[in-house]
């Protein structure tokens, strides 16, 4: 089974932020394909399981430094390996528009990696990372202010770009 794993902060407050870039990715592909998420409490997230392809499509609902709760309740019920879970973040390291796979490495500074390293108790698991750099922005702001604020207009109009690069990313993998 494969794991499908955006991540992001559950509230409306945070739609459009960059630290939830990884649940926009799940969002867009989910319109795409034609599906929505149910709540699972259990796990704390909202997933939607595809029987077709054998794949768990999930958004925790811990917020973003947390995430590690989900993936290891996840990995405990279904038997899973860390290497099957596949998570989409934010980078602020990346400028705006580059995209990164990576198939293990370390946090690099991401709190939602650095707790799933944590949870999964390795750092040997896929990652998709989704760049929000704008230097001046973030230089303004700030780290932690920058990752939780909305993007710009020109971004926005960046967005479904970006957002289709992901989408055919994840129908290929």
């Amino acid at each position: 089974m494969q794991v499908i794993v955006g991540l992001g902060n559950p509230g409306q407050n945070y739609n459009f932020t960059r630290h939830n870039f990884g649940f926009l990715a799940l969002d867009f592909h989910a319109k795409l394909n034609q599906f929505t998420f149910k709540d699972h409490s259990k796990f704390h997230a909202q997933i939607h399981h595809d029987s077709t392809i054998n794949r768990l499509y999930v958004k925790p609902q811990t917020f973003y430094n947390e995430i590690g709760q989900t993936l290891s309740a996840i990995r405990s019920f279904y038997k899973i390996s860390p290497s099957d879970f596949l998570i989409i973040c934010d980078d602020f390291d990346l400028d705006f528009g580059q995209i990164r796979f990576r198939e293990k490495g370390s946090a690099g500074g991401n709190n939602g990696l650095k707790s799933a390293i944590k949870h999964l108790g390795t750092e040997s698991f896929p990652r998709l990372r989704l760049g929000t750099n704008n230097p001046s922005y973030r230089q303004k702001l700030g780290d932690v202010d920058f990752v939780l604020s909305k993007f710009t207009p020109d971004e926005r109009d960046r967005l479904p770009d970006l957002l289709s690069q992901v989408h055919v990313f994840l129908e290929e993998y």
